[in-house]
């Protein structure tokens, strides 16, 4: 659950809008082109392209690289092929439509029209196959078939079936009020059972309704009786009025309404996965191509006792190794990294504090993947000051024809500042090293403290070296 959270919780504003504002893009795109052959195109590039990045995942190198010459090409032939339908869009003038506005299909097919028509073909005794798909979509079944996208008139069908035009022989499939497709090619029913007047067009009919969920109505050539199928049955039409209330039925009397919750219904899911897959999109681009970058940042103390004050840290900086997308990462400051301890809960000396998740503020969308150190030892304690005597520290031996006889410093005690706890075992303070090879003569030398340990300070820094003033004497022949 705190993985989910942080994981969330790294999103910027910057992010959510650059999704939705996609999401909204596609589902315009949805909305333009929905009913096209271009749709079709585009979600069969989105599957080549989610096949692509499953290859990616399982380190499939060659099908990853054919996936992508595919997608591709399919989108230069999207182009060139569909160049018409794109441009049909493209080029409207209402803005509101293009942006914003949702048209309205026609849901509802003009039952009259159709009885009418289908009773002309049967006066003239012309063969008619015609199609009223439902709820399922007819890809895959019907082929060969030549777009039409012509308003449905009695007219247009009559022509259509006239003898001797050149898609007379297959079916037409109507939707709505405009018949999409001409010369449709249906797949043949194997069924035994079927009476033997039944001919190539009620065969054809009866093999697309045991597919689908289509109405198909068929105008006998020889006889012009009139035949709709449905499911795996079949009727025999004796009037108009039978045929009326069967097409009814069969769109429903409140079709506009039923349409419009299913548009409703079909526009709402198609956003939903228009918004999953950009957000998939995402995730994918943002969090797949992560980058790592190590950034060095210092400590920031917060909460420290007024009384008290830190005398020692182990490390006054931290090394960061972050995580993220590529352009977030050049986009990080040094400012916009943050590392706060709180020594609120600290005790005089030494204290082991842990560099946590908690304790690093990070910019929205960078995770954090190594912390070097991880603990950190910090020394907090009530200053004090404390008088010590200065002593000289010698190295080396004099020459053996001498002796030191006398030394002074000047000054010989300092005032220093340190922690209670540490100035407790300090009992002096010593120079630099000075050498007793090099001393010859009597004579004075100025050397510098040393401050140990290092946190040390002296009450008055301009008085941080001492005078060494030394006589050396010769040893008498008699004591050699």
């Amino acid at each position: 659950m705190d993985s989910l959270i942080l994981f969330f919780s790294g999103l910027r504003w910057q992010d959510i809008a650059d999704i939705l504002l996609n999401s909204y893009i596609l589902f315009r795109l949805y909305v333009l082109f929905r009913g096209t052959n271009v749709i079709r195109m585009i979600m069969a590039i989105a599957m080549l392209w989610m096949i692509e990045r499953l290859a990616v995942n399982m380190g499939l190198i060659v099908t990853s690289w054919a996936m992508q010459g595919i997608i591709a090409v399919a989108a230069l032939i999207i182009i060139i092929v569909f160049r018409n339908e794109i441009a049909g869009v493209l080029q409207t003038r209402n803005l509101k439509s293009f942006f914003w506005g949702i048209p309205r299909r026609q849901v509802r097919t003009p039952v009259d029209i159709i009885v009418e028509s289908v009773y002309e073909l049967a006066r003239r005794k012309l063969g008619a196959l015609i199609v009223l798909p439902l709820n399922k979509g007819l890809e895959g079944v019907v082929q060969s078939g030549v777009t039409w996208q012509g308003k449905l008139s009695r007219e247009m069908l009559v022509s259509i079936f006239w003898h001797g035009t050149p898609v007379h022989d297959g079916a037409v499939i109507v939707q709505g009020d405009r018949v999409v497709e001409v010369a449709a090619i249906l797949p043949l029913s194997k069924r035994s059972d079927l009476p033997t007047h039944f001919g190539t067009r009620h065969r054809a009919a009866m093999g697309l309704a045991e597919q689908t969920d289509a109405l198909v109505i068929v105008v006998s050539e020889e006889r012009g009786h009139v035949t709709v199928f449905k499911d795996e049955s079949f009727i025999h039409i004796h009037d108009n009025i039978e045929l009326d209330q069967l097409l009814r039925g069969h769109a429903g009397e409140d079709g506009e309404v039923r349409g419009l919750k299913r548009q409703t219904l079909e526009l709402g899911l198609a956003a939903m996965i228009c918004l999953v897959s950009i957000t998939t999109v995402w995730f994918s681009f943002a969090r797949g191509l992560e980058s790592l970058i190590n950034i060095e940042v210092p400590v920031e103390f917060m909460n420290r006792d007024a009384h008290m004050e830190i005398f020692d840290v182990s490390n006054s900086s931290v090394k960061l190794q972050l995580s993220g997308s590529g352009a977030l990462l050049k986009s990080v400051r040094a400012d916009q990294v943050k590392v706060k301890l709180n020594l609120a809960n600290t005790m005089p000396g030494s204290n082991h504090l842990i560099i946590s998740r908690d304790t690093i503020f990070l910019p929205p969308g960078i995770k954090l993947k190594q912390v070097d150190p991880q603990v950190l030892v910090v020394n907090v304690d009530v200053p004090v000051e404390k008088i010590l005597p200065i002593q000289a520290d010698w190295i080396g031996k004099l020459e053996p024809s001498l002796i030191l006889k006398d030394v002074r410093l000047v000054p010989n005690t300092v005032k220093v500042v340190g922690a209670s706890l540490m100035l407790k075992n300090i009992e002096t303070i010593y120079t630099e090293k000075i050498s007793l090879e090099t001393i010859a003569t009597g004579g004075t030398t100025t050397v510098g403290l040393v401050l140990q340990p290092s946190s040390l300070k002296l009450k008055n820094s301009a008085r941080n070296r001492v005078d060494v003033i030394y006589r050396v004497k010769r040893r008498s022949p008699a004591s050699s």
